[in-house]
Parts: C-alpha cells; structure tokens; sequence
C-alpha cells in the first residue's frame, strides 16, 4: 500500500456509484434489487455503453450486447453491495471534510464552485446527489482498506522465505550501471507510428553496433531524461532495476551492449552495461527521497485526460515554464500537496509496485511519464537516493509490507465475493 497517500477524492470508479436509490424516470425500470438500494435499468444501459467503448479503445472483439448487459448489471451490483456496506460499517465524513473534496474537484477541473454546480446541471447531476456520492465513494475506501487489511496474515515463514529469496537474488545480481538509448511510444498509438518508432530505434541499434560511440548516439536520438549524461541510469542494486532490464543484461559483461530492441510500456529500448558490481548486502537498503503530482480519476476526469493533464505538467517543469512543487501545491490531490508532492525518504515496499517500479528507473531529477496506481495516476521525481544500514526488525517489517501487497488482490476479491454472497440481491426480469 502507498502509506504516505492521504486521499481526498476517493473516485476510484466514475461517479456511477448510486449515492442514493436512484429516482426512476418514466420508462426507465428496476432492473436489480440490492439490500436496501436497487440499480436502475437506464444505470446498466449507461454502463453498458461505458463497457462497450472500453473495449473498443482496447481494440478489442465486441462482445454480445446481451453479455455486456450481464457485466453491466453485476458490476452495479457489486458497486451497491459494497457501498451499502460502508454505509453501515464505514466511519462517518463529516460536511466540513466532505466540502473540502467537493472544493478540490471544483479546483482540478478548474472550476469555481458555482461553475462545478453549472457543470453539474448541465450534465444532469443532482449538486446533492454528487457530494452524497463522494461521500459514499470515501466511506467505501475506508472501509475496503480497512477489511481487506484485516484479512491478509503475513506468518514469520513467510517472511524468511521472502527474505532468503531475496538474498539469493542480491548475491546473484550485484549492482549494474546501464545507459539506454530510449525512444517512446505514446499510448495507444496507431501501428504507423510504432513503427516508425521502431525503425528509429532499430537505426540507433545499427549505428551503436557498427562502432559509434554509445553515449553520442544517446545523446542524438534518446528521449529521456539522462540523455545529456549519454544515456547513463547510474549504478543501482539489481533488484531495484526493472525486471525487464536485469533480464536482458544478465549474461552481459560490462561494456557489453543487448543485440536487440526491448520493448516496454514506455517504448523501444537500447541497453549498455557500463559497469557491474558485487552484490549488495541484504542490511544494506537503497532509499528514495521522491515528490510526485497524483490526479485521482472521476466522471468529470477520465483517467486519459488526467495522464494528459500530467504529460502538460511534465513539459511545463521540464521547460522551466513552472516549478514541480507549484504544480503539485495547486493540483495534486493527496496529503503531500502541501509539502510540494513531497514523500519524504523511503525505502523498498513503501509504495505499491506500479509507483515503485516506475520511481526505480528513474535518474536523479528525473521525472516520469503518467503512471497509473489504485490511487489513480502519478507525476514522479525523484529527488535523492541513499544506502542505508537496515536493522533486522525493519528488514522484516519491510518483507511483511511487501508480501501484504502480493496478497492484496486476491483479499480484496476474496472480501467482495463474500459480501456477494451475504448481500440480498434480486434480478428483476426486464434484463432477460
């Protein structure tokens, strides 16, 4: 879990979750029951749609109308089942918590309240209804990071399992120092452009292998943020290197050079072991001091606008057109807001996978693209890094908050399938 994360607008979902049983149009039917709520057949319409365009975003075959329908309908029902529960088992938020969300909505989508409430009415949402919502969306969080907590045991086993594993992995990887040569791929772009991508990268390959020098082909053609040092990440423990990285160098000595393009979520990457090291010490642990923007996705804030908005952010810090702590004072929307985006020093496990993965590949000062966790989508830097000694207790408090995020998934499923089944649901007949 990403401990330092307040929350303040806890959308995890659009803001399609009911705050209250929704009050039926002329035409419009009960298509579900669900405790003390019911889910309108127009919801599953909606959702419906929602469904459909997301899988053709994925480019992906569409499924039957009739078996969109049915994942519709039980994608609601489960949105009920949990947020009828937080409503009877979730700690209260106050109105004075509740309008401090509603003003930092107001202010992500730059907007003044009365605009909010003008949006709001243009698109047909009730001002109540969408703080009620917002309402039921937090206690809902609360609640399933309080229960599903609860039910992941870490045993002692475990833990030296987890830290053996480890061990061997440090002996094995010692500490690499690897320069890339990276050209990106946005996301979602169409074929043309990723292979034109490719050929641009597979250009730099031939370039490098016909003898050029590897950090003035980095320096001419790679679009990261360590170009200028000729590509250079820095020398780092192997372990904090992405799994993609350390298994393309693996077999290769220094100055050694991967035969081939990799490919990851960021683009085409050409890679050059500058230097390798023995391997680091379990007690030793690599700290990161990192700040970062998080916009948290809602119905007025798709998460692909958001990664737009952090991408503007990114050229603006980049460009000197504005300092990283402004942006993140002004719009980013958790407790670190007002510290800048700053998390202060932490070490492995402190943050979920997708963060840490992402801050780990980092240079110093650099600066990521968009990265998406559960806490929604991220701007990070990373300011400083450090070895320290790790003390055994930590070491082992460290392996517990690791494995707790292993079993998280398979908790939460594990807690909402039981609320499923303990919770009253009635299908009415309209959807068959």
């Amino acid at each position: 879990m990403m401990h330092r994360f307040v929350p303040l607008v806890l959308a995890l979902a659009a803001l399609h979750v009911s705050a209250q049983t929704p009050t039926l149009q002329p035409g419009d039917y009960i298509a579900a029951v669900v405790n003390q709520d019911v889910v309108a057949a127009s919801e599953v319409v909606q959702r419906t749609e929602k469904l459909r365009q997301e899988a053709r975003q994925r480019g992906e075959v569409m499924p039957e109308t009739a078996g969109l329908r049915k994942q519709a309908l039980e994608a609601l029902i489960e949105d009920r089942v949990l947020v009828t529960y937080a409503r009877e088992n979730g700690s209260k938020i106050d109105e004075a918590e509740l309008d401090r969300v509603v003003a930092n909505v107001a202010a992500q989508n730059k907007l003044t309240m009365a605009q909010l409430r003008e949006r709001l009415r243009a698109d047909g949402t009730d001002y109540k209804s969408f703080r009620e919502n917002l309402r039921d969306q937090m206690m809902t969080e609360r609640v399933r990071e309080r229960e599903v907590q609860g039910r992941i045991k870490i045993t002692d086993a475990e833990i030296d399992a987890y830290l053996d594993k480890k061990r061997a992995a440090l002996e094995q990887g010692g500490q690499i120092n690897l320069a890339q040569v990276l050209v990106p791929v946005p996301d979602g772009a169409p074929a043309s452009v990723v292979e034109e991508r490719r050929a641009r990268a597979e250009a730099a390959l031939a370039r490098i292998k016909g003898g050029e020098d590897f950090g003035k082909v980095a320096r001419e053609v790679s679009e990261d943020s360590n170009k200028a040092r000729g590509g250079e990440i820095g020398m780092r423990p192997a372990d904090r290197l992405p799994d993609i990285f350390v298994a393309a160098v693996k077999d290769l000595k220094s100055g050694q050079v991967v035969p081939q393009l990799l490919r990851s979520g960021a683009g085409f990457h050409i890679l050059k072991v500058v230097e390798r090291q023995g391997a680091a010490s379990l007690t030793q642990s690599m700290q990161t001091h990192a700040r970062h923007i998080l916009l948290r996705p809602s119905a007025q804030l798709t998460a692909e606008v958001a990664a737009r908005r952090l991408a503007e952010y990114k050229r603006q810090i980049e460009t000197g057109q504005a300092k990283f702590e402004q942006i993140a004072k002004a719009n980013s929307e958790d407790g670190s807001a007002e510290a800048g985006g700053d998390l202060g020093w932490m070490g492995a496990g402190g943050f979920v996978p997708e963060f840490e993965e992402a801050m780990n590949a980092l240079p110093l000062n650099g600066i990521s693209a968009p990265v998406m966790s559960r806490f929604g989508v991220h701007l990070i830097q990373v300011l400083e890094r450090r070895t320290v000694e790790v003390e055994m207790k930590q070491l082992r408090d460290q392996a517990r908050a690791a494995l707790r995020e292993q079993k998280y998934d398979e908790a939460y499923q594990e807690w909402v399938k039981d609320l499923r089944t303990k919770a009253f649901v009635e299908v009415r007949e309209w959807l068959d």
